[in-house]
């Protein structure tokens, strides 16, 4: 008999709901819907959203994908959600929102970080949360709005103010405000969460600005019944939420990276890079990130973390800053123009450079050039750019971890690229693995809800449900590999 599984997916600029079905071991897409929200930008360098256009779009998501599937919801055995991590709201105990939402992106508690590294404390928060003191995550965007909204304060004072990552806030309005929740893994990118002890940190908080705990929601594991669906009218009422981790997290979980050592990179605008490290909370000592990856029962599992800014953005500055063509997919055909890039190297850092040299001041770089160079060399040096920044982001990982890494699965929107899967199997020299499903966030939200209500025994059931559709694995010799990987390092020192 057939199970289905609502698997909830809010991004940075819009919300996906996906319906999917289990049967017989297997879990594949029946149906989908997309909805878009608006982006506010009040300041430069500042980035809100609307806690309500959130909602609406969940809500309105949601509903087409039941009614693409043909589903009335009463046959939805579990909800799995995934969300944009580090995003901050604030809403009072009626659900009502009190400002709109600091996302990830937003710049303005640059100072605030500056100023609590000028006072030594990044030790202390890196020992303890494994993040770095920088505005991306939660901690300090709780601490402007409690400063800069004195009303806030009050609220909290008097216990009516709920504070919450978009998990938390979509839990709260599934459940009709019955569940003020997050799990482990989007509680360890706030900065006040200890990842050692899985538990908020009341020295970290007062460091930040005297953060009171009354505001913080109940931390509990990935995949648990967290609260069931109540006075929606868009499903019925006793539906179980009941798998729930930060998006990122989430496409490891759904790329089945159960062992220590297997890795996944999602190519999106940026590339996202995250190790199992198992038990154990590895210290970085080369830029990157040490986080909570999920939790099952009692037993917590930890990952390396690290992103590179610019991926697939340079695939879309070829198409629409040097009109190379008009569709983003066309690139690969054009790299295939040429056998190779003739010696030009492209350094993507438009953006400048993150992990593992976080050099903001980074700029763009081309060279290697010829008067043979065509817009073929060009194109095949992109997306040789894009698997240089991630082997370099890899090879940290495994120095970090302590051990080699055994595989790398891959998803998002690049993945489907043939030229750059090789090339990226090429660099790394070990097997590099395409699933048939790409959606890995959504599949990794699901796979937690499925484990939550019983349809999923276990993590090898879901390793069984994984699906490759792709193994790339090295075809260039050692030396070659060694000798291109010095030309890239050599022009990242130029950049």
């Amino acid at each position: 008999m057939a199970e289905y599984i609502l698997a909830i997916d809010h991004g940075t600029t819009g919300s996906t709901s996906l319906v999917m079905k289990v049967a017989g071991g297997d879990i594949s897409i029946i149906a989908r819907g997309y909805t878009e929200f608006e982006q506010h930008f009040p300041e430069p360098g500042w980035v809100e959203h609307d806690l309500n256009e959130i909602w609406a779009s969940v809500a309105k998501a949601t509903k087409a994908s039941l009614q693409e599937a043909n589903l009335s919801g009463s046959e939805i055995a579990a909800i799995g959600i995934t969300n944009q991590r580090e995003t901050t709201g604030f809403w009072n105990t009626q659900g009502e929102p009190q400002h709109k939402a600091i996302v990830w992106q937003d710049r303005r508690t640059a100072n605030q970080c500056q100023e609590l590294r000028a006072a030594r404390h990044l030790e202390t928060f890196q020992s303890r949360t494994g993040l770095v003191l920088d505005p991306y995550f939660s901690g300090t965007k709780v601490a402007w709005l409690l400063k800069e909204r004195p009303e806030l304060r009050t609220l909290a004072q008097d216990k009516k103010l709920r504070f919450g990552t978009m998990d938390t806030w979509l839990v709260w309005q599934l459940t009709g405000g019955q569940s003020h929740v997050t799990d482990v893994s989007n509680a360890s990118r706030t900065l006040m969460f200890d990842i050692h002890k899985r538990q908020w940190d009341a020295e970290l908080c007062g460091l930040l600005g005297d953060i009171p705990s009354s505001i913080l929601p109940e931390v509990r594991s990935s995949s648990e019944i967290y609260g069931h669906t109540q006075g929606l009218d868009f499903l019925p009422d006793g539906i179980p939420i009941a798998g729930m981790a930060g998006d990122q997290q989430a496409a490891l979980f759904g790329q089945a990276c159960f062992t220590p050592g297997m890795a996944k990179c999602t190519y999106g605008t940026g590339a996202f890079a995250l190790m199992n490290t198992g038990t154990v909370a590895k210290k970085s000592e080369n830029g990157l990130l040490t986080t909570i990856a999920w939790q099952l029962g009692d037993e917590v599992s930890y990952a390396l973390e690290g992103s590179t800014f610019i991926a697939g953005a340079i695939v879309q500055w070829l198409r629409d800053g040097l009109g190379f063509f008009k569709d983003s997919a066309e690139v690969e055909a054009l790299a295939k123009t040429v056998d190779e890039s003739g010696g030009v190297i492209l350094v993507p850092a438009l953006t400048g450079l993150g992990a593992p040299h976080w050099r903001p001041d980074a700029r763009g770089l081309i060279c290697g050039m010829t008067r043979g160079t065509n817009r073929g060399h060009l194109a095949r040096a992109a997306l040789e750019g894009i698997a240089f920044q991630v082997a370099e982001l890899l090879e940290a990982m495994a120095k970090d971890g302590g051990q080699a890494l055994s595989v790398l699965r891959v998803d998002g929107g690049a993945s489907a690229n043939e030229l750059l899967m090789q090339f990226q199997a090429d660099l790394l020299g070990i097997e590099t693995h395409r699933p048939k499903i790409l959606e890995s966030t959504a599949l990794g939200a699901a796979f937690l809800a499925g484990l939550g209500v019983g349809l999923f025994s276990d993590t090898k059931a879901v390793s069984e449900s994984w699906s490759l559709d792709k193994t790339f694995t090295r075809s260039l010799d050692a030396d070659t590999v060694h000798a291109r990987m010095q030309a890239w390092r050599k022009a990242v020192a130029l950049a």
